[in-house]
């Protein structure tokens, strides 16, 4: 029986495992283009990871009435650890006139999360990543998968050119419709006057 057997493990103790998934995490939410390239069984134990996360800042954009602010820092808090912490080590190292070392990428991906994607995904109860395979690595053989947000700007700019291409159907075919219906017309026309 597989009772409490619900996840891979990748090859890799509990604490590398979960620095990996964090890892990935921070990743994916900070890049540019809403997508990160990894294995296929990785992008599979990443995707219910990354959707709690993203589940939190969705319940924190929608807080409303008394005491939204304290919810709010909870629910950011609880969201932190699914990534790694700032350096903990920051105000020692800074001497007079040198500039502080940069917040890790963690901190930069939760203000992302709760900023931007927290009202992206306001309305969407669920299902905030896609995953599509890729096909084998050649060095190894490992299955390769793309893991990404839905609705970035790649598929907003998507559905919006295939709203304009169904526009311009619908006008082509409108005009199509016109001309078939003025053709016979004309026809009946000139062989009525012969």
């Amino acid at each position: 029986m597989r009772h409490l057997k619900a996840h891979r493990k990748l090859g890799r103790t509990t604490e590398h495992r979960i620095s990996m998934l964090r890892n990935l995490a921070t990743s994916l939410i900070n890049s540019r283009e809403d997508r990160i390239v990894t294995t296929l069984p990785k992008a599979k134990e990443l995707r219910p990871f990354i959707e709690k996360a993203i589940t939190l800042s969705r319940h924190a954009a929608s807080l409303e009435g008394n005491g939204s602010e304290a919810r709010g820092v909870h629910l950011r808090r609880q969201a932190a650890a699914f990534f790694h912490a700032g350096n903990y080590q920051r105000a020692t190292l800074t001497r007079r006139g040198q500039t502080p070392p940069p917040r890790s990428a963690g901190v930069a991906a939760l203000r992302r999360l709760f900023d931007e994607l927290g009202e992206r995904y306001k309305d969407r109860p669920g299902g905030y990543t896609r995953i599509i395979k890729m096909g084998r690595r050649s060095g190894d053989g490992a299955e390769l998968a793309i893991i990404e947000l839905v609705d970035n700007a790649r598929d907003q700019g998507a559905k919006a050119s295939s709203r304009k291409r169904a526009a311009g159907s619908k006008k082509t075919k409108a005009t199509e419709t016109k001309t078939t219906e003025a053709a016979p017309e004309e026809k009946g026309a000139g062989e009525s006057e012969e």
